[in-house]
């Protein structure tokens, strides 16, 4: 895809963040938007920092975890647009618990949004992608995609499933060319809510929301507008994977050394944590 002008372009966690950050630079780029959110004020907001720049801009709110809903708005997104080239499956939230404690409720609620929400995404524009002959799926994995971190299993599950099923599909699509393609990407600490608006297990964690959050903005080097643009770039150089953010390059280089290596690094670096 060289260029995203006169292209239709849907995201799912459009109301901050990176999904935010996509839609008003793709608006930059000249295309057209389909936005959703769960968060409705978060949304509108959104929409009004895309309007007024010469492109259609539809919006809904959407849990991308009911699955019917997301194969209802990729039916109105191609009725409401005339088609549909590109899927942003960005919508996620996370979770901090140990193992032992977490809860079932608290398990299933991430792994729905943050691994099911992408299934639903994908299959449900999949379809239409294929029928406007230029299409490209991007699905948000994370560092936490590559390599496994204490507190964060759910998580973790949940990434290395994006990567995974987002692998795959490149691959099918490779096998049998239809002008669409796929992109897995692995962002670092990208400076959004998600931290702040995560659900937590003080006693499994030993720390407090507030804490989490200021050690979240701390460590957080990478915008969203840059994150945006560095997704964008990815999606016109066709590239399988994209790492955005210098912390993630780092993230990708400890995940390849030996597991007994990288695990116990990890390992050392929580326990220095927790005993401060």
């Amino acid at each position: 895809m060289d260029d995203f002008e006169g292209k239709v372009a849907a995201i799912t966690g459009a109301g901050s963040g990176i999904g935010r950050a996509l839609a008003v630079e793709l608006a930059i780029r000249g295309a057209d938007l389909a936005l959703s959110d769960i968060d409705e004020a978060g949304l509108a907001e959104t929409v009004g920092l895309v309007q007024g720049r010469g492109v259609k801009v539809s919006s809904v709110r959407l849990d991308v975890a009911d699955r019917d809903a997301v194969f209802a708005w990729a039916d109105t997104v191609v009725a409401d647009h005339g088609s549909v080239n590109l899927i942003f499956n960005n919508a996620g939230v996370t979770l901090f618990a140990s193992i032992d404690t977490m809860s079932d409720d608290d398990f299933e609620w991430l792994m729905n949004i943050n691994f099911w929400g992408v299934v639903h995404g994908t299959r449900a524009f999949l379809p239409y992608l294929k029928a406007s002959g230029e299409g490209h799926v991007v699905n948000i994995s994370s560092v936490f995609g590559l390599m496994a971190i204490p507190s964060q299993s759910a998580y973790n599950a949940a990434k290395f499933a994006v990567r995974g099923f987002t692998d795959a599909l490149r691959i099918e699509l490779e096998v049998e060319p239809c002008g669409v393609s796929a992109t897995t990407v692995h962002p670092g600490g990208i400076r959004t809510n998600i931290a702040r608006d995560a659900r937590i297990d003080d006693s499994a964690v030993g720390m407090s929301r507030d804490e989490i959050a200021a050690n979240f903005d701390r460590v957080t080097i990478t915008t969203p507008t840059a994150a945006a643009k560095k997704i964008l770039s990815a999606v016109r150089k066709n590239r399988r994977r994209t790492l955005v953010g210098p912390d993630a390059v780092l993230f990708d280089l400890v995940s390849r050394l030996p597991a007994a290596v990288s695990q116990r690094f990890v390992a050392f670096a929580a326990r220095r944590r927790l005993n401060r």
